[in-house]
Order: structure tokens, then C-alpha cells, then sequence
């Protein structure tokens, strides 16, 4: 032990230790720095130097022991005795005095010192890491500082201790803001990934962190009711219910009902104690919910309402069951069946505002998406350009950038490996860190065109993954791509045909994450925010990497992205002035365009993942006449086509006619996109048809039929047929429409999406 070893001895053992992997410079400073700080701490009572160490003032934090020394050799020295101190196990630091003190070569002088075959292999595996060597040694830094803090060996360290350890070192506030926020994950992933930690811990240092699901005892116990029978009913209630409902609509059941229903009764009529509430009360209550905390007027007054109704009706059913356990809180609930007419008053004027706000953000959608694209296309440009001279311009459209190259990109360098690609904008005079612009804005494309490309919900959209991409091969070899949507809201899981634009987006996101020589989509984990859990590692498609890992987006954090898109076209557009797109704007303006375009309503439906059609109704409520009308055309032709007795497994023959559909579906410009057993409903105009997917191999076909169009729109001039140049003038848009895919899509290599292996029919 070298706890009261003499100051000769320490010396001695130090340089033995550090003989083989220290330069003769580094051994003599730092034997230096053991002298002159023994002999500082000699000075002091105690009969261990740890005990001294504490007698002089360092083991605190804001003392370092650069201070003992005068001018910059011996401070350096000072700081690399202690750190042989510490790594000889002689004194054991709290995590102050360590953050105190600046170690710029601790991890491996640690690593000597112990030679610990286990922190050997720790030390093996985070250098085969796919990262940059800074976070390489942050991870090892991490460990080492832990285990000099704690005083234990490799072995030694639980997730417990090293979860402590992590949250003390974020909470102390001594480290810069990008280390305090990335502390401790690539060094957690590596030891789950050994087997230093047990399977059954989280693999995410974040999924640790993150709160758990609260029992329904926890639920109500976090407000502090005084009446405890009450709160004693409420966990009964809640446990009987949770058996049918996710963990978010437990949550929100909980919340109603503990906090704004008895926690509110209890603050107006403190003697409460049972279910029977008088007028009064019932009044007072009424008023008291109906302002949030904030001031602001509740919106959701209505499902307040209906949640409480329910619950004394619940209860006054279960109580004819199981009087013993219900009966004595069985009462007549308080609130008036005119709450429930005048709900639906208030729940048609929400469906009106939402048919207002769709109707807004219809005509905004294009240009929306073109933003989005456009952006993504200058920064990939400005990325293409990064071999460009420090001070070159680029000229990107109408704006020219000025290549950047500063000290902060050479030290980069250093730490990184790489810097990032910097350009100062000439027109706004802002630096822009293009790597982190691009993949920022690629992301903002990819998610728009997903979501108007799909409706789907923002859950189900973080939820895709590279499994989510099946296909059907059809006996002619005719391949059919199709997106599976796993199960969410309403607990069904769906299938959506891949347009041309959406298999575009789906073989960009696959392309980026499988750049840099993988072969396939890393894997990622996904914290369902609903759920509170954190799944297993799977190919997600929206997965970003963050500093030291690689997670799924949070829904926050797109709503944040669709924000800072309407924000920046408010500055040059100003109809997205104060207007913001959120995720499921898209899905309603999915729903609109699929029958407004002609799409039966079940078959919407379907694509939407609704149970009930109704629900399918009040997406598209602004074209509420368009609705009815296809609906109630759809439900004749079908009574009149298709007899009950129909209603059968499906023939050979049938199946035929079904794989038929797909071959008439061919047109000389491309593929039509309409669904099976759907008529052209534009009479083949396809020109101007939504569902033409123009195949980019026709694009000088489309250039013969632009040049004959605007050979007949000159004759029609010439003459005067007013009409005719109208006509032809809509078709020409169209045609450029469809050119402008048709090249985006020509833009797309070929790209594997890793999907399972084909099957036929047997599928």
C-alpha cells in the first residue's frame, strides 16, 4: 500500500510504472511535479496522504494544484503528479477536486497504472468504435474518472454507480455544455455491448435516464389528496381501467381525474368526503376547470367532462356486480345531460375550425415542399463545394457564399478527425455550418414528403423502419413496393402502395444511412414518448446521430423542424406569416386530396388506418359535398355489382382479373396510380391526372407532346379560340408538373433498400 509510502518511494513506483509508454521528458515533469507537491502536502497533518491532500484545501472544489506552482512548466508538472496520484490509487479524489484539476492524458495513464484486463478490453472495444477519436476518449475519460471518483475496479462498476456518476458529472456544472449533455453514452453502449452490464439493463445510457412508467398507485400519490379512501378508490378505478388502455391514456385518465376532477373538489370543498357533490359544488368545480393554470380558456373542457361522466357511471355499473367493492361510492353523477348537447355544439365548432385551418393550409402545401426541396439542394451544393479555397466564392442561385477556414476548424481537426464544411452567406452576413445545415435540411424534406406522401401519424412515422419496405412480385416479374405501417392509435396494422415520389424520399434516407461503405441501416433505438419505453436497436429510417449515438427523432423534435420551416418562409412568403404546419395537418391534407382526386371513401379509410368512417368524414369535412357524393355512389354501384352471396373467398379467376388491374395500369407515358377496381374517374385525360407517374425514360416523349401543345396554343392565338388556349394553357402546367417529378426521380440512382425477399401470391 502506498497510502503513507515515503515521498522517494512514490517517486520510484511512478517511474517504474510509466517507464515503458512515457517519453524521457513526460517522466521527468512529471516526477517533478510528485516532489514539489509531496512536499506541499507533507506540510499538513494527517498519516495518509490522502488525509493530508484533504488538510491542505484540494479535495474541494476551485483549488487546483497549478496554483501551488509558479510559471507554466511547473504548473503543467503540479497537475501531472497529481494525475500519477490518482491513477496510483494513492489518493482518491470527490468530483470536484477531479474536475478541478485539467488531465489532459488521464484515460491512458490510468490504464497503465491499473493493467486490468477488463478495463483492457473496455479500452479494445470503444477504439473499434465506428466514431471520432474526441468521443473515443471522452468515453474512456468517463470510465477512468469514475472509477478514480468511486475507488473501485473496472469490475466493480454497476449501472447503478456509473448512472451516479453520470448525473453528478451533469448536475456539478464544471463541464462545457456539449460534453455535460453527450456525458457517459458511447462509454455506456460499449460496456452493454461487452457484457460488462447485464442484458437486462437498458442499452442506452438515455433510456436509463429517462423516467419509467408510474403504477397507478404513483399516479394518484404525486398529487397528495387528503382523503385517502378517495385516493384509495381512485388506484382501484385506474387499475380496473388500464387492462384497455396504452399507458398514455392512462395517463391522461389519471390526470383527469385525480388532479382536475377531486384534487379541484378538494380545494373548493375541503369537507368532502365521498362522490355525492351538490349543485353547488358542481358549479364551482365547473368554473374552476374551465381556465387553465396559465389564465388561458381550456380548450378541452369536453373530454374533462365526458371522463368524469364516465366515471360515475362506470362506477354505478360495477357497483350492481360487485356491491361490495363499489356499492358505497355508488351517486348520481353531477353533471347535466345539457353539458353533453352543448359539448356537441362545441365539438362541431372544433370540426369547423379544422375544416378552416385545412382549407388554409391546402393552397401552402406546394410551396411548402418546394422550400424544403430547394433548401436541401443549396446546402448539398455548398457541401459539394467543400474542397474550395478558404475565401474562394460559390455562387449558389442568386447568393454567393464565402468559403470558411478558421483555428476552431483546425482544432476540430485535431479532436474530430474532420471539420466541419463553413460558409459565411455574403448577402445576410451569418457563418453557416453546411454539414450540419445539410443534414438538417435533408431531414426537413424527407419528413414532409413522408407525411404528404403517406398520412401517417407522427408516431407511425418515427416507428418505419427498413423492414417496413415489403414487396409483391407479381407472376409476370412485375415488382409492387408497398410501406407496412405498424400498429399505433387504433392498434391495426396497414399497408400503403409506394408512389414513385415516396419510394424517391424512401431510397434517399437509405442511401445516407448506409454512406460510408455499410451495408446496411445501422440500428437505433426509439423512445416511444406515449409508452414511456425505450425499444430494442432496429433499422429505424429516422434516426439521427447525435454527438455519440445514433437515436430515433423525438415527435418534439419534428414539430420543432415543421416550426422553423414556417418561420422561415414567413420572412420571404407572407401567408405563412404566424401560420404553422403540425404533423397531423398533413394527414388531414392527405385525406383531402385522396378524395377530392376521386378515391372511394373506404378505401381511404383503409389507407388512413380509420375503424370507422365517420373518423374518415371529419378529416375531409372541407370537402364535405364531395364526400357524400362519391361515398353514396360508391355504396349503389357495390349493391348493384357485388350480391351477398358474393361476399366469398376469392377465385382463381377473380385473382387473375386482380393481377390484370396492375398490367391495364400501363400508359405510354408511365404507370397510373389509381386503386383496383377504381375506373378512370378524369377520362383519360392523363396529362392532367394526379395519379400519372411518369416514368423518366418518357421525358423526350413529354418534350414532343410540350412542343405540339405549344404549336396548337400559337394556332388557337392566331385564330382567337379563346377557350382552347385556356384549355391547353391548364395541360402545359400539368405537363411541367409532371416533368419536374419525372426528373427528380431521374435524379435517383439505384439504391437497396434491404427489403425481405419477394413472394408471390402465397404471401
Amino acid at each position: 500500500m502506498l497510502d503513507d509510502a515515503s515521498i522517494d518511494t512514490v517517486r520510484r513506483i511512478a517511474k517504474e510504472t510509466w517507464a515503458a509508454t512515457d517519453a524521457p521528458s513526460r517522466t521527468r515533469s512529471r516526477d517533478g511535479g510528485l516532489q514539489r507537491l509531496l512536499a506541499h502536502l507533507a506540510e499538513h497533518p494527517g498519516r495518509s496522504w490522502q488525509e493530508r491532500f484533504e488538510a491542505a484545501g484540494f479535495n474541494v472544489r476551485g483549488k487546483p494544484v497549478r496554483e501551488l506552482a509558479v510559471g507554466e512548466g511547473p504548473r503543467a508538472w503540479m497537475t501531472q503528479g497529481l494525475e500519477a496520484l490518482f491513477s496510483l490509487r494513492i489518493i482518491q479524489p470527490t468530483l470536484e477536486a477531479f474536475r478541478t484539476n485539467n488531465f489532459h492524458a488521464f484515460p491512458p495513464a490510468f490504464r497503465t497504472a491499473q493493467q486490468d484486463p477488463a478495463l483492457e478490453a473496455f479500452f479494445a472495444a470503444v477504439d473499434a468504435c465506428e466514431t471520432s477519436p474526441h468521443w473515443k476518449r471522452r468515453a474512456t475519460f468517463d470510465v477512468t474518472s469514475a472509477l478514480t471518483i468511486q475507488g473501485i475496479a473496472f469490475t466493480d462498476l454497476t449501472p447503478e454507480a456509473f448512472l451516479h456518476h453520470a448525473r453528478a458529472m451533469r448536475e456539478s456544472g464544471m463541464s462545457a455544455y456539449s460534453y455535460a449533455t453527450y456525458v457517459g453514452h458511447l462509454a455506456w453502449e460499449v460496456m452493454h455491448r461487452i457484457g460488462h452490464f447485464p442484458g437486462s439493463v437498458p442499452s442506452t445510457l438515455r433510456a436509463a435516464l429517462r423516467a419509467p412508467q408510474l403504477t397507478c398507485r404513483e399516479l394518484v400519490d404525486r398529487h397528495q389528496l387528503r382523503e385517502r379512501e378517495i385516493a384509495d378508490l381512485l388506484v382501484q378505478y385506474l387499475e380496473r381501467r388500464r387492462h384497455d388502455l396504452d399507458y398514455s391514456s392512462l395517463l391522461t385518465l389519471a390526470n383527469t381525474l385525480v388532479f382536475l376532477f377531486w384534487k379541484t373538489v378538494e380545494t373548493i370543498a375541503p369537507d368532502q368526503r365521498d362522490l355525492r357533490l351538490s349543485q353547488q359544488t358542481y358549479q364551482r368545480w365547473r368554473e374552476a376547470i374551465a381556465t387553465r393554470a396559465d389564465g388561458q380558456p381550456r380548450r378541452n373542457i369536453d373530454s374533462v367532462l365526458t371522463t368524469v361522466r364516465a366515471f360515475y357511471f362506470d362506477i354505478q355499473a360495477w357497483a350492481a356486480h360487485e356491491p361490495e367493492r363499489w356499492a358505497r361510492w355508488s351517486a348520481t353523477c353531477p353533471i347535466p345531460h345539457r353539458e353533453v348537447k352543448e359539448g356537441v355544439k362545441r365539438r362541431r365548432r372544433t370540426r369547423e375550425a379544422m375544416a378552416d385551418q385545412t382549407r388554409r393550409l391546402q393552397p401552402l402545401l406546394p410551396a411548402l415542399a418546394r422550400h424544403v426541396e430547394q433548401a436541401h439542394q443549396t446546402m448539398t451544393t455548398l457541401l459539394a463545394a467543400a474542397d474550395t479555397p478558404p475565401g474562394e466564392i460559390v455562387a449558389v442561385g442568386s447568393r454567393a457564399y464565402r468559403r470558411l477556414f478558421t483555428d476552431g476548424d483546425r482544432g476540430r481537426i485535431r479532436r474530430h478527425g474532420e471539420a466541419n464544411v463553413r460558409f459565411l452567406d455574403e448577402t445576410t452576413g451569418k457563418a453557416v455550418n453546411v454539414t450540419l445545415a445539410e443534414d438538417t435540411t435533408f431531414w426537413q424534406w424527407a419528413i414532409v414528403e413522408t407525411f404528404r406522401h403517406t398520412g401517417v401519424r407522427v408516431e407511425e412515422l418515427l416507428e418505419l423502419s427498413q423492414l417496413s419496405i415489403r414487396q409483391y412480385k407479381r407472376p409476370n416479374g412485375e415488382v409492387v413496393a408497398l410501406l407496412v405501417i405498424a400498429p399505433s392509435k387504433t392498434d391495426r396494422e396497414r399497408v400503403i402502395p409506394v408512389s414513385a415520389e415516396l419510394f424517391h424520399v424512401l431510397a434517399c434516407i437509405i442511401r445516407r444511412l448506409t454512406r460510408g461503405g455499410r451495408t446496411a441501416v445501422p440500428l437505433a433505438t426509439r423512445y416511444d414518448t406515449h409508452e414511456r419505453v425505450t425499444t430494442e436497436p432496429q433499422p429505424f429510417l429516422f434516426q439521427r446521430w447525435i454527438g455519440q449515438r445514433n437515436e430515433v427523432m423525438t415527435p418534439g423534435a419534428v414539430g420543432t423542424m415543421l416550426t422553423r420551416i414556417c418561420a422561415q418562409l414567413g420572412k420571404v412568403d407572407p401567408r405563412f406569416t404566424a401560420l404553422r404546419f403540425v404533423p397531423h395537418d398533413f394527414r388531414r391534407l392527405f385525406a383531402t386530396d385522396l378524395v377530392n382526386n376521386g378515391l372511394p371513401i373506404h378505401i381511404g379509410a383503409a389507407l388512413l388506418g380509420h375503424l370507422n368512417l365517420e373518423t374518415t368524414r371529419g378529416y375531409v369535412a372541407v370537402f364535405d359535398e364531395e364526400v357524400v357524393r362519391h361515398y353514396q355512389t360508391h355504396l349503389a354501384r357495390r349493391r348493384e355489382m357485388r350480391p351477398q352471396e358474393e361476399y366469398r373467398p376469392v377465385t382463381d379467376t377473380e385473382w387473375r382479373e386482380f393481377e390484370e388491374h396492375f398490367d391495364k395500369r400501363k400508359l405510354e407515358l408511365g404507370n397510373c396510380g389509381r386503386p383496383y377496381a377504381t375506373p378512370c374517374s378524369h377520362e383519360h385525360a392523363c396529362i392532367r391526372c394526379p395519379m400519372l407517374r411518369v416514368d423518366p425514360k418518357m421525358l423526350d416523349r413529354l418534350a414532343e407532346i410540350e412542343t405540339d401543345l405549344i404549336a396548337r396554343r400559337e394556332r388557337a392565338q392566331a385564330e382567337n379560340w379563346l377557350g382552347e388556349i385556356e384549355g391547353i394553357d391548364l395541360t402545359l402546367d400539368f405537363l411541367h408538373g409532371k416533368r419536374d417529378e419525372a426528373l427528380r426521380l431521374s435524379r435517383t440512382g439505384p439504391v437497396s433498400l434491404g427489403m425481405p425477399i419477394a413472394r408471390g401470391r402465397e404471401q
